[in-house]
């Protein structure tokens, strides 16, 4: 955990699918038990990031609160049907929607950042803001609750796609919406039995001081070098995950 704390701090990601891969093929940890982990991994490891953004101004609060909750009613949900999920599938499904994020980490950083400079953010009627953001939140926390995932690249995605914020602003404000949606999930996998606090103690003890570490690599690489290993990332996560 350690160890992959220094890797997530570098590339500045939650890590949910390295933590589930981890632990379901090197420490033989079922993997219900590892997404619900997983979840309350996050609650911790973002609570830090979205103050962190809030503080410099990066948080659109109605558009965060509004996905986060619309994602935290499904990310339940999710938890939900995941228990009636077999094994061996959930493992091909969350090493599937590992790849997804990957792809959509591709579009992310390669793609969308390059119409940053054009980016200003759209206005919208009330009802149609409404529907757009609770869209995104049904859709990822339906994704974050069954497959364990903090589902950043997806949230990212719609909030400035659909909602036209502005990239810094996407970034803080996902912080925000994941926090309710791992809460809600992390509380369906601890209602099904599926939650072990020591084992969650030991995984945040490693990731967050590996974390620490791990982050002041992160401006001395070419920016070409970071972001492929952001993409990079969840796909080993989801080839460890098939091994098992």
């Amino acid at each position: 955990m350690f160890l992959m704390g220094i890797l997530l701090g570098f590339i500045g990601a939650g890590g949910s699918g390295f933590i589930i891969a981890l632990l379901t093929v090197i420490f033989d940890v079922p993997i219900h038990t590892a997404l619900g982990t997983s979840l309350a991994a996050m609650v911790f490891t973002t609570l830090s990031g979205a103050y962190s953004h809030y503080r410099q101004g990066n948080i659109d609060m109605k558009a965060g609160i509004t996905v986060g909750v619309s994602g935290a009613i499904m990310s339940f949900v999710g938890s939900k049907i995941a228990v009636w999920i077999p094994v061996h599938s959930l493992h091909w499904l969350t090493a599937g929607m590992l790849f997804l994020s990957a792809v959509m980490l591709i579009v992310r950083l390669f793609i969308v950042d390059g119409l940053k400079e054009s980016d200003k953010k759209k206005t919208k009627t009330a009802g149609k803001f409404l529907i757009m953001a609770v869209s995104i939140g049904f859709m990822t926390g339906i994704l974050s609750g069954t497959f364990g995932i903090g589902a950043a690249p997806f949230i990212q995605l719609g909030l400035m796609i659909a909602l036209g914020l502005p990239v810094q602003v996407s970034v803080g404000t996902t912080m925000l919406v994941i926090l309710p949606i791992a809460i809600a999930g992390g509380a369906g996998y601890y209602f099904e039995g599926y939650f072990n606090a020591l084992l969650l103690f030991q995984v945040l003890a490693g990731t967050m001081i590996g974390s620490y570490i791990g982050a002041k690599f992160t401006n001395s690489v070419p920016l070409s070098i970071l972001k492929s290993a952001m993409v990079l990332t969840p796909i080993l996560a989801g080839v460890i995950l098939l091994i098992n």
